[in-house]
């Protein structure tokens, strides 16, 4: 454990993971990459003035096993001293609602509550344990789906969380492999919990970890491992290096032609547009839109996209009989501000923390967690396949539905006012409730006071 422990601080303070008296929020499954991670933290944070939360999601899709795996980090989290944050997530159910795969939603479910969980604790990084091998995994998973460069080039040490921008997502066992993980466990005596489903065949990433890698090893390269790891980081500069490039273009005045552009910096000036909007990303759409000036492409059956010579893309509803186009993009970058749309008014102020009561509840004004909301918001009507989590309900439903249980008329809530956050979830519906993501928090540092009227 003594050079696991060496080796991570190094990691973290080479790469500057972590500040000192950095909250910081573990998440801990309970198996042993994540409880390794969890004594290291543990360990270093003495040093460091750390202060540490655990975070469990319980995906409920091994029945018994998975309320087991719960109580353990519970009670391994008490036996550190440490608070620990748990929530459970009908991931099947949500999965088959929303015709998505049933390893999406667990993504889903568990980034959104490991946001929420870094927001009630003040935290601004997520630690989470994985590793070298993982890496190694995942650059076969994303060559077989035919991945860009960016993809290849695999995780990084830290990114901003999928779920809320304004926190991280910290690596710090990146460069350990699972071999070095595990002897650090029967060093150190670590206990932890053995997931079955590991070891199923059916889930592509274990045949790759238990069928390919060790035929690959065993019959082509024996260092496989560090060759790949190599190709990741090389690829992952260069890599880099193209989005810089299409940044800059982004950015400028006066940009050059797109035509003149090479293919790979006219991609990722695609791609960078299509991400800015929330929207896919896959290769058929960006080549679609790099090959074809000013031709439409749909991206679903709601919305589609078309880029002019200069390289700009232009977004466009596909609207319903009845749905509303057009938005509003607005940016909070001053401390106040107006707007208006779709015949709705809206005054907004930023201050510093508000305390609860403090500000009596009015008709016609809303408190937000202003950081959660972000610098810049969308303003549009109700468009199809919209969901919304208002507060107090413990996930997100269809507007339509929630419409329909309030009784809203139909020709009324096409002419509703929506408001989009920056990370792309809906925090406003025109009156109705907020939504539950954006709520003040005791861990909430600026509040978004926002007035509307007709």
């Amino acid at each position: 454990m003594k050079n696991l422990l060496e080796h991570v601080e190094a990691a973290i303070r080479e790469r500057k993971l972590f500040r000192r008296g950095e909250r910081i929020l573990v998440a801990v499954s309970g198996g042993v990459d994540s409880m390794v991670l969890l004594r290291a933290l543990v360990a270093l944070a003495r040093g460091q003035d750390w202060k540490l939360t655990v975070a469990h999601f319980n995906h409920q899709l091994r029945g018994r096993a998975s309320d087991g795996d719960e109580l353990f980090v519970k009670r391994a989290a008490t036996a550190l001293g440490l608070r620990c944050l748990t929530e459970r997530g009908a991931v099947k159910s949500i999965a088959k609602e929303r015709g998505i795969s049933i390893e999406m939603a667990a993504r889903e479910l568990r980034h959104k509550f490991l946001a929420d969980a870094a927001r009630q604790t003040g935290s601004r990084m997520i630690a989470l344990a994985h590793h070298a091998d993982d890496q190694v995994e995942l650059f076969f998973l994303r060559l077989f789906r035919g991945a860009g460069g960016e993809g290849m080039a695999g995780m990084k040490w830290s990114n901003v969380s999928p779920a809320n921008s304004n926190i991280k997502l910290v690596r710090p066992l990146l460069d350990v492999s699972k071999i070095e993980i595990e002897q650090a466990a029967r060093e150190a005596k670590i206990k932890f919990r053995t997931d079955a489903s590991n070891a199923c065949r059916d889930i592509l990433r274990n045949r790759i970890r238990h069928d390919l890698l060790p035929q690959l090893r065993r019959g082509f390269q024996p260092a496989l491992d560090k060759a790949v790891l190599r190709v990741m980081d090389l690829v992952g500069e260069e890599s880099e290096a193209v989005a810089a490039l299409a940044r800059q273009w982004l950015r400028a005045r006066k940009p050059g032609a797109f035509a003149r552009l090479s293919v790979a910096v006219q991609r990722r000036v695609i791609q960078l547009q299509l991400r800015e909007g929330k929207l896919p990303e896959e290769f058929d759409g960006v080549e679609f839109l790099r090959c074809f000036p000013n031709r439409e492409f749909n991206l679903d059956v709601a919305r589609s996209v078309a880029r002019d010579a200069a390289g700009r893309l232009h977004f466009r509803w596909l609207t319903k009989a009845g749905f509303k186009s057009g938005l509003k993009k607005i940016w909070l970058r001053a401390e106040s501000g107006a707007a208006e749309f779709g015949g709705v008014k809206l005054n907004w102020r930023i201050t510093k923390r508000v305390a609860r009561g403090k500000i009596a509840r009015q008709p016609g004004r809303e408190l937000f967690e202003a950081d959660r909301v972000g610098r810049k918001i969308t303003l549009r009507h109700w468009q199809p396949g919209d969901r919304f989590q208002p507060i107090g309900m413990t996930r997100a439903v269809k507007l339509q539905d929630l419409f329909v249980n309030l009784k809203i008329p139909k020709a009324r809530r096409h002419e509703l006012v929506v408001a989009v956050a920056e990370g792309g979830e809906i925090f406003w519906v025109e009156g109705t409730r907020i939504g539950e993501a954006f709520k003040l928090t005791g861990a909430t540092r600026r509040a978004l006071i926002w007035r509307w009227w007709r």
